[in-house]
């Protein structure tokens, strides 16, 4: 049995029997797809990356260019588009995100690597992976057209380059065996390469650059304790050059097409001439934390009517308040066109919401965004309802829908908690990788405090997180001797 379970071959093949499951069985599609697939038909065909704006072509950087990329490339592999091409599609994202599991793997064997870069116990990079295929969560993404699987395929990348950059900082030669790379700067070329590998992941989700922030702030805390600030200087400078040198080519192809050097997608994902509904926005920042939410106000704006019955009570502080949401609604859901008055009156809302009450605004709805984007079911791409309370009710309505959802809740639950618990039992018992835990821990907190500024809490933008709570929660399983230094 030990055998097996260590046998990487067989851990894949469990991996591949549980995404083709997802494939086969809940095949997903989202508002999202429908973009990606516009532009990757645009680009291979008309050789240009744009959208169907009014039975125009119009080159758009609504999303980066990775995604529609990959697509662009299996349709041409295929010799099909759009939902033809869709299951060769998931099967290239299944390939990827087995990738990526090994990627964890290799993360996790890093974390548990002594200062002579030996590692500590095979058995946590088996455990990793382990937990890496059978994760649901991330297998489920492989049945749907969106970012997800690449995104944790670099960012687990980007993750490995890093933790070495780290462990190179104090020893140079740090898995470097028969090479002519000057062992002096080891640390510069491993950031250097992290760079890279972050602009590449950038390319696919703009928000990746967080994880090079993370890595800038824990290689100033070593480095300034060395007392080396000069080094520091460079390591920052090698990552940022790496991750510009990546995005260049994006940038320029926006210049001379848009006017405009923009090296990332656009925040709020308007087109040309839109209107950005600035004022709306914060009014839902001042109440919305649930995805629930998004699918009853958000994401009807511009497209359907919204029922003011049908928005939460907490969203109105007053009666008088929600009399006046309704007489702001009114006129939008006749034309079901948002107009800069109407965003206007929202804005002053969302003032007056956030002067009574600014402690809700800034800290107890951010504290519950982060809790709706962590402790979640996940269960948004097979058809369950998701509704556990309440327990008798929805027992007698629905009690295999329920079922599932507290297994998928209790799955969630144990990723989440393996890996808080394990990073914390690394930092207590292994010095040389703290500065390590510190980066994949400061990471996932930047990124969770970053989701929570969206008015949208998508519960699969902390999906990305994974492969470092993977990583960090496989060490649970080394000896405390082995991992002590």
């Amino acid at each position: 049995m030990r055998r097996i379970f260590s046998n990487t071959f067989v851990a894949l093949v469990a991996g591949l029997c549980l995404r083709l499951f997802f494939v086969l069985k809940y095949p997903a599609s989202s508002g999202d797809t429908i973009l990606y697939d516009q532009m990757a038909t645009n680009w291979l065909k008309h050789h240009v990356y744009a959208m169907d704006v009014g039975g125009t072509i119009t080159p758009v950087d609504l999303r980066m260019p990775g995604y529609p990329a990959f697509l662009a490339i299996v349709y041409a592999l295929t010799g099909r588009t759009g939902e033809g091409a869709r299951i060769w599609v998931m099967l290239a994202q299944i390939g990827v995100d087995l990738l990526g599991c090994l990627l964890i793997a290799r993360l996790a064997e890093l974390l548990a690597a002594t200062t002579q870069g030996v590692p500590a116990n095979k058995r946590v990079r088996s455990v990793a992976l382990w937990l890496a295929v059978l994760c649901p969560f991330t297998a489920n993404y492989c049945a749907v057209e969106l970012t997800e699987v690449f995104a944790g395929f670099w960012t687990a990348l980007a993750c490995c380059a890093v933790v070495v950059a780290l462990r190179r900082i104090e020893k140079p030669d740090f898995l470097v065996r028969g090479s002519h790379m000057l062992l002096g700067r080891s640390a510069e070329y491993s950031a250097l390469v992290a760079g890279f590998i972050a602009g590449m992941g950038t390319l696919f989700r703009p928000e990746t650059p967080l994880l090079l922030v993370a890595a800038v702030i824990v290689f100033g805390g070593l480095l300034f304790r060395m007392q080396s600030f000069k080094r520091w200087v460079t390591v920052s400078l090698a990552m940022g050059l790496g991750c510009l040198m990546m995005l260049s080519p994006w940038a320029t192809r926006n210049l001379i097409t848009l006017g405009e050097a923009q090296f990332l997608a656009p925040k709020n994902s308007n087109l040309p001439g839109e209107l950005v509904p600035y004022g709306f926005m914060a009014w839902e920042k001042t109440w919305l934390y649930r995805m629930k939410d998004c699918y009853l106000v958000s994401w009807k704006l511009n497209g359907e009517s919204i029922d003011v019955e049908q928005i939460p009570a907490r969203a109105f502080d007053t009666p008088e308040e929600k009399q006046r949401v309704a007489a702001i609604l009114e006129p939008y859901n006749n034309d079901l066109t948002l107009t800069a008055e109407e965003d206007a009156e929202f804005a002053k809302l969302a003032r007056e919401r956030t002067a009574r009450h600014p402690l809700r605004t800034y800290i107890s709805l951010p504290a519950a965004r982060a809790a709706t984007l962590w402790f979640t079911p996940r269960i948004e791409l097979i058809p369950v309802s998701g509704y556990v309370f309440p327990l008798r009710q929805m027992r007698e309505e629905d009690p295999r829908d329920q079922e599932i959802t507290i297994v998928f809740f209790a799955i969630n639950l144990f990723y989440v908690g393996l890996g808080l618990w394990s990073g914390v039992r690394l930092w207590r018992w292994s010095s040389t990788a703290r500065p390590a835990v510190a980066f994949l821990a400061l990471f996932i907190l930047m990124r969770t405090a970053f989701l929570t500024t969206l008015e949208t809490p998508e519960p699969r933008y902390v999906l990305v997180c994974f492969p470092a709570l993977i990583a960090m929660g496989a060490q649970v399983f080394a000896g405390r001797a082995e991992v002590q230094s």
